[in-house]
């Protein structure tokens, strides 16, 4: 069993498991959320579990892709770091945006969110492109949310 968890990719896939497990927790569409005026391209609530999933996906891809293809172990320190960082701020904006109910302080945090996501594809753009462009639709999507995000504030606010 314990070879099981030294294997990058039962290991990556467990983390997005867990990030999307605590991001999910603290994600409540409630009467709250519902009664926020949205954005126009707001899309339905169904939309939002499948287009995780398949950047969870493509997450999983780039770092077991980009683990095979680090050169060192400063490298894949280096790695885990960035990932375990961006976990942090996925599931940070989650819960100020529906568990504190405060779209403009996460308005403010999806900004680091985005720079979270284009770190890691600068950091494997280096050595491995395959796992720069799947995270490519995780910056895009983290971009479109930040659009969101602002909507909601302008439609809605001031909140606090």
């Amino acid at each position: 069993m314990g070879g099981v968890f030294r294997n990058p990719t039962v290991i990556a896939i467990l983390a997005a498991l867990a990030v999307a497990m605590v991001g999910g927790a603290v994600t409540d569409i409630g009467p709250w959320y519902e009664d926020l005026e949205k954005p126009a391209l707001n899309p339905p609530n169904w939309v939002f579990a499948p287009a995780w999933t398949v950047i969870y996906a493509l997450a999983v891809i780039a770092a077991v892709t980009g683990w095979r293809d680090t050169r060192t172990s400063a490298e894949r320190a280096r790695l885990i770091t960035l990932f375990f960082f961006n976990g942090v701020l996925n599931i940070l904006w989650s819960a100020l945006f529906f568990t504190f109910r405060r779209p403009d302080w996460a308005l403010a945090q999806v900004v680091i969110l985005w720079l979270s996501v284009l770190a890691l594809i600068l950091f494997f753009q280096r050595f491995s492109n395959v796992a720069a462009l799947c995270l490519l639709p995780y910056l895009v999507w983290v971009a479109f949310a930040a659009y969101l995000n602002l909507g909601v504030v302008q439609l809605n606010g001031p909140f606090g």
